[in-house]
Protein backbone atom coordinates (compact mmCIF):
# COMPACT_ATOMS: atom_id res chain seq x y z
CA UNK A 1 0.00 0.00 0.00
CA UNK A 2 1.30 3.41 -0.94
CA UNK A 3 2.19 5.82 1.84
CA UNK A 4 -0.35 4.58 4.40
CA UNK A 5 0.86 1.07 5.21
CA UNK A 6 0.47 0.45 8.89
CA UNK A 7 3.54 -0.84 10.66
CA UNK A 8 1.57 -3.34 12.68
CA UNK A 9 1.47 -6.81 11.16
CA UNK A 10 -1.77 -7.80 9.44
CA UNK A 11 -3.87 -10.51 11.07
CA UNK A 12 -2.91 -14.09 10.35
CA UNK A 13 -5.31 -16.95 9.91
CA UNK A 14 -5.10 -20.60 9.06
CA UNK A 15 -6.03 -21.81 5.61
CA UNK A 16 -9.63 -23.10 5.59
CA UNK A 17 -10.04 -26.84 5.50
CA UNK A 18 -10.49 -28.22 1.97
CA UNK A 19 -13.42 -30.32 3.11
CA UNK A 20 -15.39 -27.46 4.56
CA UNK A 21 -18.97 -27.23 3.24
CA UNK A 22 -20.81 -24.13 2.04
CA UNK A 23 -17.79 -22.51 0.44
CA UNK A 24 -17.94 -19.90 -2.29
CA UNK A 25 -17.49 -21.38 -5.80
CA UNK A 26 -14.42 -20.41 -7.79
CA UNK A 27 -16.49 -17.95 -9.80
CA UNK A 28 -13.57 -16.45 -11.69
CA UNK A 29 -12.93 -19.79 -13.37
CA UNK A 30 -16.26 -19.67 -15.22
CA UNK A 31 -17.21 -16.35 -16.79
CA UNK A 32 -20.31 -15.64 -18.86
CA UNK A 33 -19.53 -13.55 -21.94
CA UNK A 34 -22.80 -11.59 -21.79
CA UNK A 35 -21.82 -9.98 -18.50
CA UNK A 36 -18.48 -8.92 -19.97
CA UNK A 37 -20.47 -7.35 -22.82
CA UNK A 38 -22.63 -5.53 -20.27
CA UNK A 39 -19.55 -4.04 -18.64
CA UNK A 40 -18.25 -2.84 -21.99
CA UNK A 41 -21.71 -1.41 -22.73
CA UNK A 42 -21.41 0.77 -19.61
CA UNK A 43 -17.98 1.84 -20.83
CA UNK A 44 -19.18 2.73 -24.34
CA UNK A 45 -21.95 4.97 -22.95
CA UNK A 46 -19.20 7.38 -21.92
CA UNK A 47 -17.23 6.96 -25.14
CA UNK A 48 -17.98 10.52 -26.36
CA UNK A 49 -16.40 11.99 -23.23
CA UNK A 50 -13.42 9.65 -23.47
CA UNK A 51 -12.80 10.61 -27.13
CA UNK A 52 -13.42 14.33 -26.70
CA UNK A 53 -10.61 14.84 -24.20
CA UNK A 54 -7.77 13.46 -26.39
CA UNK A 55 -9.26 15.20 -29.45
CA UNK A 56 -9.10 18.57 -27.72
CA UNK A 57 -5.56 17.82 -26.56
CA UNK A 58 -4.47 17.06 -30.16
CA UNK A 59 -6.09 20.28 -31.46
CA UNK A 60 -4.35 22.40 -28.83
CA UNK A 61 -1.02 20.68 -29.51
CA UNK A 62 -1.32 21.30 -33.25
CA UNK A 63 -2.30 24.94 -32.67
CA UNK A 64 0.73 25.45 -30.44
CA UNK A 65 3.04 24.14 -33.18
CA UNK A 66 1.48 26.23 -36.00
CA UNK A 67 3.46 29.16 -37.42
CA UNK A 68 2.03 32.61 -36.44
CA UNK A 69 1.88 33.63 -40.13
CA UNK A 70 -0.34 30.67 -40.90
CA UNK A 71 -2.65 31.61 -38.03
CA UNK A 72 -2.93 35.16 -39.44
CA UNK A 73 -3.83 33.73 -42.87
CA UNK A 74 -6.52 31.60 -41.31
CA UNK A 75 -7.91 34.64 -39.47
CA UNK A 76 -8.03 36.71 -42.70
CA UNK A 77 -9.75 33.81 -44.46
CA UNK A 78 -12.39 33.61 -41.74
CA UNK A 79 -13.08 37.35 -41.97
CA UNK A 80 -14.20 36.90 -45.58
CA UNK A 81 -16.33 33.83 -44.78
CA UNK A 82 -18.66 35.17 -42.12
CA UNK A 83 -21.41 32.62 -42.85
CA UNK A 84 -19.03 29.69 -42.30
CA UNK A 85 -17.83 31.23 -39.05
CA UNK A 86 -21.39 31.70 -37.78
CA UNK A 87 -22.39 28.15 -38.73
CA UNK A 88 -19.30 26.64 -37.10
CA UNK A 89 -19.82 28.77 -33.99
CA UNK A 90 -23.46 27.72 -33.74
CA UNK A 91 -22.53 24.06 -34.07
CA UNK A 92 -19.79 24.46 -31.46
CA UNK A 93 -22.10 26.24 -28.99
CA UNK A 94 -24.88 23.70 -29.56
CA UNK A 95 -22.50 20.77 -29.09
CA UNK A 96 -20.96 22.26 -25.96
CA UNK A 97 -24.38 23.02 -24.47
CA UNK A 98 -25.62 19.51 -25.27
CA UNK A 99 -22.55 17.98 -23.65
CA UNK A 100 -22.86 20.09 -20.50
CA UNK A 101 -26.59 19.37 -20.17
CA UNK A 102 -26.33 15.60 -20.71
CA UNK A 103 -23.12 14.70 -18.90
CA UNK A 104 -23.62 13.17 -15.43
CA UNK A 105 -23.09 15.53 -12.53
CA UNK A 106 -20.31 14.42 -10.20
CA UNK A 107 -21.50 13.18 -6.81
CA UNK A 108 -19.28 13.80 -3.79
CA UNK A 109 -19.27 12.12 -0.41
CA UNK A 110 -18.73 15.11 1.84
CA UNK A 111 -18.51 12.98 4.99
CA UNK A 112 -20.17 10.08 6.77
CA UNK A 113 -20.67 8.93 10.36
CA UNK A 114 -21.10 5.51 11.95
CA UNK A 115 -22.99 4.91 15.17
CA UNK A 116 -20.84 3.77 18.09
CA UNK A 117 -22.94 1.89 20.67
CA UNK A 118 -22.44 2.69 24.36
CA UNK A 119 -20.51 0.16 26.49
CA UNK A 120 -23.61 -0.97 28.38
CA UNK A 121 -24.97 -2.60 25.21
CA UNK A 122 -22.03 -4.98 24.81
CA UNK A 123 -22.90 -8.67 24.58
CA UNK A 124 -19.82 -10.82 25.30
CA UNK A 125 -20.14 -14.51 24.52
CA UNK A 126 -20.72 -15.65 28.10
CA UNK A 127 -23.54 -13.10 28.57
CA UNK A 128 -25.05 -14.01 25.21
CA UNK A 129 -25.15 -17.71 26.05
CA UNK A 130 -26.37 -17.09 29.60
CA UNK A 131 -29.27 -14.98 28.36
CA UNK A 132 -30.10 -17.50 25.65
CA UNK A 133 -30.25 -20.27 28.25
CA UNK A 134 -32.26 -18.32 30.82
CA UNK A 135 -34.88 -17.02 28.38
CA UNK A 136 -36.14 -20.60 28.11
CA UNK A 137 -36.93 -20.64 24.40
CA UNK A 138 -34.01 -22.76 23.17
CA UNK A 139 -33.41 -26.48 23.60
CA UNK A 140 -29.96 -27.93 24.33
CA UNK A 141 -29.21 -28.62 20.67
CA UNK A 142 -30.02 -25.04 19.69
CA UNK A 143 -27.90 -23.64 22.53
CA UNK A 144 -24.91 -25.78 21.57
CA UNK A 145 -25.33 -24.77 17.91
CA UNK A 146 -25.29 -21.07 18.84
CA UNK A 147 -22.23 -21.55 21.02
CA UNK A 148 -20.31 -23.19 18.15
CA UNK A 149 -21.36 -20.49 15.67
CA UNK A 150 -20.28 -17.73 18.05
CA UNK A 151 -16.87 -19.25 18.69
CA UNK A 152 -16.13 -19.65 14.99
CA UNK A 153 -17.83 -16.48 13.78
CA UNK A 154 -14.89 -14.08 13.99
CA UNK A 155 -16.87 -11.79 16.32
CA UNK A 156 -15.17 -10.32 19.37
CA UNK A 157 -16.43 -9.63 22.88
CA UNK A 158 -17.41 -5.99 22.24
CA UNK A 159 -20.27 -6.37 19.76
CA UNK A 160 -23.58 -4.90 20.92
CA UNK A 161 -27.24 -5.86 21.09
CA UNK A 162 -30.22 -3.49 21.59
CA UNK A 163 -31.55 -2.67 25.04
CA UNK A 164 -34.65 -4.89 24.76
CA UNK A 165 -32.52 -8.03 24.39
CA UNK A 166 -30.53 -7.34 27.55
CA UNK A 167 -33.59 -7.92 29.74
CA UNK A 168 -34.52 -11.31 31.18
CA UNK A 169 -36.74 -12.32 29.59
CA UNK A 170 -36.16 -10.16 26.48
CA UNK A 171 -38.74 -7.42 25.84
CA UNK A 172 -39.18 -7.06 22.08
CA UNK A 173 -41.96 -4.63 21.22
CA UNK A 174 -42.85 -1.98 18.68
CA UNK A 175 -41.90 0.74 21.18
CA UNK A 176 -38.52 -0.89 21.87
CA UNK A 177 -37.86 -1.29 18.15
CA UNK A 178 -38.60 2.40 17.60
CA UNK A 179 -36.25 3.22 20.46
CA UNK A 180 -33.47 1.20 18.84
CA UNK A 181 -34.06 2.85 15.46
CA UNK A 182 -34.00 6.33 16.98
CA UNK A 183 -30.88 5.59 19.01
CA UNK A 184 -28.78 4.38 16.06
CA UNK A 185 -30.12 6.69 13.32
CA UNK A 186 -30.13 9.88 15.37
CA UNK A 187 -26.77 8.99 16.89
CA UNK A 188 -25.16 8.74 13.44
CA UNK A 189 -26.97 11.82 12.10
CA UNK A 190 -26.07 14.01 15.09
CA UNK A 191 -22.41 13.20 14.51
CA UNK A 192 -22.72 13.81 10.76
CA UNK A 193 -24.35 17.23 11.10
CA UNK A 194 -21.89 18.27 13.83
CA UNK A 195 -18.87 17.26 11.75
CA UNK A 196 -20.01 18.83 8.46
CA UNK A 197 -21.70 21.97 9.74
CA UNK A 198 -24.56 21.39 7.28
CA UNK A 199 -27.96 22.51 8.52
CA UNK A 200 -30.76 19.91 8.30
CA UNK A 201 -32.89 22.47 6.41
CA UNK A 202 -30.31 22.41 3.58
CA UNK A 203 -30.91 18.71 2.87
CA UNK A 204 -33.02 18.19 -0.25
CA UNK A 205 -32.98 14.37 -0.54
CA UNK A 206 -33.33 11.73 2.20
CA UNK A 207 -32.99 7.98 1.60
CA UNK A 208 -33.30 5.52 4.50
CA UNK A 209 -32.86 1.76 4.22
CA UNK A 210 -33.75 -0.83 6.87
CA UNK A 211 -34.69 -4.32 5.80
CA UNK A 212 -36.75 -5.82 8.62
CA UNK A 213 -38.39 -2.91 10.47
CA UNK A 214 -40.79 -0.70 8.55
CA UNK A 215 -43.22 1.08 10.90
CA UNK A 216 -45.81 3.72 10.13
CA UNK A 217 -44.88 6.56 10.04
CA UNK A 218 -41.74 5.42 8.27
CA UNK A 219 -38.15 5.65 9.50
CA UNK A 220 -37.54 8.47 7.03
CA UNK A 221 -40.54 10.33 8.51
CA UNK A 222 -39.02 9.87 11.98
CA UNK A 223 -35.87 11.64 10.76
CA UNK A 224 -37.88 14.43 9.09
CA UNK A 225 -39.75 14.95 12.35
CA UNK A 226 -36.66 14.90 14.58
CA UNK A 227 -34.57 17.32 12.50
CA UNK A 228 -37.49 19.40 11.16
CA UNK A 229 -36.43 18.91 7.56
CA UNK A 230 -38.06 21.11 4.95
CA UNK A 231 -41.51 20.35 3.60
CA UNK A 232 -40.50 19.73 -0.02
CA UNK A 233 -37.76 17.19 0.79
CA UNK A 234 -37.59 14.15 -1.49
CA UNK A 235 -37.91 11.37 1.10
CA UNK A 236 -37.64 7.61 0.45
CA UNK A 237 -37.78 4.55 2.72
CA UNK A 238 -36.34 1.25 1.42
CA UNK A 239 -37.39 -1.98 3.14
CA UNK A 240 -36.80 -5.71 2.73
CA UNK A 241 -33.70 -5.30 0.54
CA UNK A 242 -31.12 -6.95 2.78
CA UNK A 243 -27.52 -6.11 3.54
CA UNK A 244 -26.83 -4.70 0.07
CA UNK A 245 -29.43 -1.95 0.44
CA UNK A 246 -26.82 0.61 1.47
CA UNK A 247 -25.36 0.65 -2.04
CA UNK A 248 -28.89 0.72 -3.50
CA UNK A 249 -29.68 3.76 -1.36
CA UNK A 250 -26.56 5.54 -2.60
CA UNK A 251 -27.53 4.69 -6.19
CA UNK A 252 -31.01 6.16 -5.68
CA UNK A 253 -29.55 9.29 -4.11
CA UNK A 254 -27.11 9.63 -7.01
CA UNK A 255 -29.95 9.47 -9.54
CA UNK A 256 -31.88 12.13 -7.64
CA UNK A 257 -28.82 14.37 -7.52
CA UNK A 258 -28.66 14.19 -11.32
CA UNK A 259 -32.09 15.83 -11.43
CA UNK A 260 -31.95 18.35 -8.58
CA UNK A 261 -29.18 20.94 -8.81
CA UNK A 262 -27.05 22.23 -5.93
CA UNK A 263 -28.54 19.76 -3.47
CA UNK A 264 -27.45 17.78 -0.42
CA UNK A 265 -28.61 14.18 -0.05
CA UNK A 266 -28.51 12.22 3.20
CA UNK A 267 -28.45 8.42 3.14
CA UNK A 268 -29.06 6.44 6.35
CA UNK A 269 -28.33 2.69 6.38
CA UNK A 270 -29.25 0.50 9.33
CA UNK A 271 -30.92 -2.71 10.49
CA UNK A 272 -33.25 -3.30 13.43
CA UNK A 273 -32.75 -6.32 15.68
CA UNK A 274 -35.26 -5.80 18.52
CA UNK A 275 -38.30 -7.41 16.91
CA UNK A 276 -36.36 -9.73 14.65
CA UNK A 277 -34.63 -11.91 17.22
CA UNK A 278 -35.47 -15.57 16.65
CA UNK A 279 -36.63 -17.53 19.71
CA UNK A 280 -37.12 -20.92 18.05
CA UNK A 281 -34.92 -23.96 17.46
CA UNK A 282 -34.57 -24.22 13.67
CA UNK A 283 -30.83 -24.01 13.10
CA UNK A 284 -31.00 -22.24 9.75
CA UNK A 285 -32.77 -19.38 11.56
CA UNK A 286 -30.40 -19.24 14.53
CA UNK A 287 -27.35 -18.06 12.56
CA UNK A 288 -28.55 -14.41 12.25
CA UNK A 289 -28.89 -14.29 16.07
CA UNK A 290 -25.18 -15.03 16.36
CA UNK A 291 -23.96 -12.59 13.69
CA UNK A 292 -26.19 -9.49 13.51
CA UNK A 293 -25.45 -6.62 15.87
CA UNK A 294 -26.40 -2.96 16.43
CA UNK A 295 -25.09 -0.39 13.92
CA UNK A 296 -25.95 2.42 11.50
CA UNK A 297 -24.25 4.80 9.08
CA UNK A 298 -25.28 8.24 7.81
CA UNK A 299 -23.82 9.76 4.62
CA UNK A 300 -23.86 13.30 3.28
CA UNK A 301 -23.73 13.41 -0.54
CA UNK A 302 -23.55 16.55 -2.65
CA UNK A 303 -23.58 17.60 -6.31
CA UNK A 304 -22.31 21.11 -5.54
CA UNK A 305 -19.04 21.94 -7.29
CA UNK A 306 -17.97 23.99 -4.27
CA UNK A 307 -18.11 20.88 -2.05
CA UNK A 308 -15.39 19.10 -4.01
CA UNK A 309 -12.68 20.90 -2.01
CA UNK A 310 -13.94 19.62 1.35
CA UNK A 311 -15.41 16.28 0.27
CA UNK A 312 -13.66 13.03 1.14
CA UNK A 313 -14.58 10.96 -1.93
CA UNK A 314 -16.09 11.12 -5.40
CA UNK A 315 -18.49 8.42 -6.54
CA UNK A 316 -17.05 6.71 -9.62
CA UNK A 317 -19.21 3.64 -10.38
CA UNK A 318 -22.13 1.64 -9.05
CA UNK A 319 -22.88 -1.80 -10.51
CA UNK A 320 -25.98 -3.69 -9.35
CA UNK A 321 -26.75 -7.37 -9.85
CA UNK A 322 -30.14 -8.92 -9.04
CA UNK A 323 -30.73 -12.69 -9.14
CA UNK A 324 -34.34 -12.59 -7.98
CA UNK A 325 -35.61 -14.25 -11.17
CA UNK A 326 -33.96 -17.48 -10.02
CA UNK A 327 -36.21 -19.27 -7.48
CA UNK A 328 -33.27 -20.70 -5.53
CA UNK A 329 -31.66 -17.29 -5.25
CA UNK A 330 -34.97 -15.68 -4.30
CA UNK A 331 -35.52 -18.04 -1.35
CA UNK A 332 -31.94 -18.43 -0.08
CA UNK A 333 -32.44 -15.65 2.52
CA UNK A 334 -36.11 -15.85 3.47
CA UNK A 335 -38.15 -14.48 6.36
CA UNK A 336 -40.79 -16.99 7.44
CA UNK A 337 -42.36 -18.84 10.36
CA UNK A 338 -40.96 -22.10 11.67
CA UNK A 339 -42.94 -25.21 12.58
CA UNK A 340 -44.32 -23.63 15.77
CA UNK A 341 -45.08 -20.23 14.27
CA UNK A 342 -42.00 -18.31 15.41
CA UNK A 343 -40.71 -15.78 12.86
CA UNK A 344 -37.11 -15.68 11.74
CA UNK A 345 -34.83 -15.30 8.73
CA UNK A 346 -33.84 -18.66 7.25
CA UNK A 347 -30.49 -19.07 5.48
CA UNK A 348 -30.33 -21.72 2.77
CA UNK A 349 -27.51 -24.27 2.56
CA UNK A 350 -27.01 -23.02 -1.02
CA UNK A 351 -26.34 -19.47 0.14
CA UNK A 352 -22.61 -19.49 -0.61
CA UNK A 353 -23.07 -20.95 -4.09
CA UNK A 354 -25.79 -18.43 -4.93
CA UNK A 355 -23.67 -15.59 -3.55
CA UNK A 356 -20.82 -16.79 -5.76
CA UNK A 357 -22.97 -16.62 -8.88
CA UNK A 358 -24.12 -13.09 -8.06
CA UNK A 359 -20.56 -11.98 -7.31
CA UNK A 360 -19.31 -13.51 -10.55
CA UNK A 361 -21.84 -11.54 -12.59
CA UNK A 362 -21.17 -8.34 -10.67
CA UNK A 363 -17.39 -8.33 -10.94
CA UNK A 364 -17.48 -9.47 -14.57
CA UNK A 365 -19.62 -6.43 -15.36
CA UNK A 366 -17.47 -4.16 -13.23
CA UNK A 367 -14.16 -5.35 -14.69
CA UNK A 368 -14.21 -3.37 -17.99
CA UNK A 369 -15.01 -0.19 -16.05
CA UNK A 370 -12.13 -0.33 -13.59
CA UNK A 371 -9.37 -2.68 -14.73
CA UNK A 372 -6.27 -1.32 -16.51
CA UNK A 373 -6.20 -1.83 -20.28
CA UNK A 374 -3.48 -4.49 -19.96
CA UNK A 375 -5.65 -6.58 -17.63
CA UNK A 376 -8.72 -6.11 -19.83
CA UNK A 377 -6.88 -7.27 -22.95
CA UNK A 378 -5.47 -10.37 -21.25
CA UNK A 379 -8.82 -11.21 -19.68
CA UNK A 380 -10.81 -10.67 -22.88
CA UNK A 381 -8.31 -12.52 -25.10
CA UNK A 382 -8.28 -15.61 -22.90
CA UNK A 383 -12.08 -15.49 -22.58
CA UNK A 384 -12.51 -15.46 -26.38
CA UNK A 385 -9.89 -18.20 -26.78
CA UNK A 386 -11.70 -20.29 -24.19
CA UNK A 387 -14.94 -19.95 -26.16
CA UNK A 388 -13.24 -20.82 -29.47
CA UNK A 389 -11.31 -23.82 -28.20
CA UNK A 390 -14.10 -25.32 -26.09
CA UNK A 391 -12.68 -24.56 -22.69
CA UNK A 392 -9.17 -25.94 -23.24
CA UNK A 393 -7.60 -22.56 -22.52
CA UNK A 394 -7.04 -21.79 -18.86
CA UNK A 395 -8.90 -18.55 -18.04
CA UNK A 396 -6.93 -15.50 -16.97
CA UNK A 397 -7.94 -14.17 -13.56
CA UNK A 398 -7.79 -10.34 -13.56
CA UNK A 399 -5.81 -8.74 -10.78
CA UNK A 400 -8.26 -6.39 -9.10
CA UNK A 401 -5.47 -5.18 -6.85
CA UNK A 402 -4.30 -3.15 -9.86
CA UNK A 403 -7.66 -1.37 -9.99
CA UNK A 404 -8.28 -0.76 -6.27
CA UNK A 405 -6.21 0.31 -3.32
CA UNK A 406 -8.73 -0.68 -0.65
CA UNK A 407 -11.46 -3.32 -0.39
CA UNK A 408 -14.56 -3.07 1.81
CA UNK A 409 -16.15 -6.53 1.68
CA UNK A 410 -19.44 -6.72 3.54
CA UNK A 411 -18.75 -8.26 6.96
CA UNK A 412 -21.53 -10.80 6.62
CA UNK A 413 -19.49 -13.60 8.17
CA UNK A 414 -16.00 -15.04 8.38
CA UNK A 415 -16.58 -17.62 5.62
CA UNK A 416 -17.58 -14.97 3.09
CA UNK A 417 -14.50 -12.86 3.81
CA UNK A 418 -12.23 -15.92 3.64
CA UNK A 419 -13.61 -17.08 0.29
CA UNK A 420 -13.53 -13.65 -1.33
CA UNK A 421 -9.95 -13.24 -0.17
CA UNK A 422 -9.08 -16.50 -1.90
CA UNK A 423 -11.10 -16.04 -5.09
CA UNK A 424 -9.96 -12.45 -5.71
CA UNK A 425 -6.39 -13.40 -4.76
CA UNK A 426 -6.22 -10.70 -2.12
CA UNK A 427 -3.65 -10.40 0.63
CA UNK A 428 -4.55 -10.31 4.36
CA UNK A 429 -4.03 -6.53 4.44
CA UNK A 430 -6.79 -6.12 1.83
CA UNK A 431 -9.43 -7.88 3.97
CA UNK A 432 -8.18 -6.57 7.29
CA UNK A 433 -10.85 -3.84 7.47
CA UNK A 434 -13.64 -6.37 6.85
CA UNK A 435 -12.27 -8.89 9.32
CA UNK A 436 -11.71 -6.31 12.06
CA UNK A 437 -15.14 -4.75 11.54
CA UNK A 438 -16.74 -8.17 11.98
CA UNK A 439 -14.68 -8.64 15.15
CA UNK A 440 -15.45 -5.26 16.71
CA UNK A 441 -19.02 -4.53 15.56
CA UNK A 442 -20.36 -7.81 14.16
CA UNK A 443 -22.55 -7.91 11.07
CA UNK A 444 -24.27 -4.51 11.09
CA UNK A 445 -25.97 -5.31 7.75
CA UNK A 446 -25.95 -2.52 5.14
CA UNK A 447 -23.82 -0.18 7.27
CA UNK A 448 -20.87 -2.60 7.65
CA UNK A 449 -19.02 -1.32 4.56
CA UNK A 450 -18.90 2.14 6.15
CA UNK A 451 -17.40 0.84 9.40
CA UNK A 452 -14.77 -0.82 7.19
CA UNK A 453 -14.01 2.42 5.35
CA UNK A 454 -13.76 4.19 8.72
CA UNK A 455 -11.23 1.55 9.83
CA UNK A 456 -9.03 2.26 6.80
CA UNK A 457 -9.17 5.98 7.53
CA UNK A 458 -8.44 5.48 11.23
CA UNK A 459 -5.32 3.50 10.27
CA UNK A 460 -4.13 6.46 8.15
CA UNK A 461 -4.02 4.45 4.93
CA UNK A 462 -6.26 6.54 2.67
CA UNK A 463 -4.30 8.76 0.27
CA UNK A 464 -5.42 11.16 -2.45
CA UNK A 465 -6.32 9.28 -5.63
CA UNK A 466 -6.83 5.92 -3.89
CA UNK A 467 -9.82 3.94 -5.13
CA UNK A 468 -12.10 1.98 -2.81
CA UNK A 469 -14.25 -0.98 -3.81
CA UNK A 470 -17.29 -1.62 -1.61
CA UNK A 471 -18.92 -5.02 -2.16
CA UNK A 472 -22.27 -5.79 -0.53
CA UNK A 473 -24.86 -8.50 -1.02
CA UNK A 474 -28.21 -9.41 0.48
CA UNK A 475 -31.58 -11.08 0.18
CA UNK A 476 -33.29 -11.22 -3.15
CA UNK A 477 -30.52 -12.29 -4.05
CA UNK A 478 -28.47 -9.18 -4.81
CA UNK A 479 -24.81 -8.23 -5.14
CA UNK A 480 -23.88 -4.56 -5.50
CA UNK A 481 -20.60 -2.71 -5.92
CA UNK A 482 -19.70 0.92 -5.35
CA UNK A 483 -16.38 2.49 -6.38
CA UNK A 484 -15.13 5.67 -4.71
CA UNK A 485 -12.03 7.78 -5.31
CA UNK A 486 -10.36 9.74 -2.50
CA UNK A 487 -10.11 13.46 -3.26
CA UNK A 488 -7.47 14.08 -0.60
CA UNK A 489 -5.47 12.35 2.11
CA UNK A 490 -8.42 11.34 4.26
CA UNK A 491 -8.23 11.55 8.02
CA UNK A 492 -10.86 10.06 10.34
CA UNK A 493 -13.67 12.41 11.29
CA UNK A 494 -14.22 13.35 14.95
CA UNK A 495 -16.20 10.91 17.10
CA UNK A 496 -15.59 8.04 14.67
CA UNK A 497 -16.53 4.43 15.48
CA UNK A 498 -12.89 3.36 15.95
CA UNK A 499 -11.80 6.37 17.99
CA UNK A 500 -11.59 4.48 21.30
CA UNK A 501 -10.04 1.23 20.09
CA UNK A 502 -8.10 1.61 16.82
CA UNK A 503 -4.78 1.41 18.70
CA UNK A 504 -5.60 -2.21 19.59
CA UNK A 505 -6.21 -3.37 16.03
CA UNK A 506 -5.59 -5.50 14.05
CA UNK A 507 -6.03 -8.51 16.33
CA UNK A 508 -4.89 -11.98 15.42
CA UNK A 509 -7.76 -14.28 14.45
CA UNK A 510 -7.16 -18.01 14.06
CA UNK A 511 -10.03 -20.20 12.79
CA UNK A 512 -12.51 -17.59 13.97
CA UNK A 513 -11.02 -17.32 17.46
CA UNK A 514 -9.38 -13.99 18.38
CA UNK A 515 -5.99 -14.65 19.96
CA UNK A 516 -6.53 -11.59 22.15
CA UNK A 517 -9.07 -8.85 22.68
CA UNK A 518 -8.00 -5.20 22.10
CA UNK A 519 -7.86 -2.86 25.06
CA UNK A 520 -9.93 0.30 24.76
CA UNK A 521 -8.64 3.72 25.72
Amino acid sequence: MEGGRDEQAPPRRRTPSPGRSRRLPDFLQSVNLKYVKLGYHYLITHLLTLLLIPLMAVILLEAAQTDPDELRQVWLHLQYNLVSVLVCSAVFVFGTTLYIMTRPRPVYLVDYACYRPPPELKAPFHSFMEHSQLCGGFNESALEFQRRILERSGLGQDTCLPVALHYLPPRPSMAAAREEAEQVMFGALDTLFNNTGVKPKDVGVLVVNCSLFNPTPSLSAMIVNRYKLRGNIKSFNLGGMGCSAGVLAVDLARDLLQVHRATYAVVVSTENITQNWYFGNRKSMLIPNCLFRVGAAALLLSNRAADRRRAKYKLVHIVRTHRGADDRAFRCVYQEQDEVGKVGVSLSKNLMAIAGEALKINITTLGPLVLPISEQLLFFATLVAKKLFNGKVKPYIPDFKLAFDHFCIHAGGRAVIDELEKNLQLRPIHVEASRMTLHRFGNTSSSSIWYELAYTEAKGRMRKGHRVWQIAFGSGFKCNSAVWQALRNVKPSPDGPWEDCIHGYPVEIIDGFPAREPQQQ
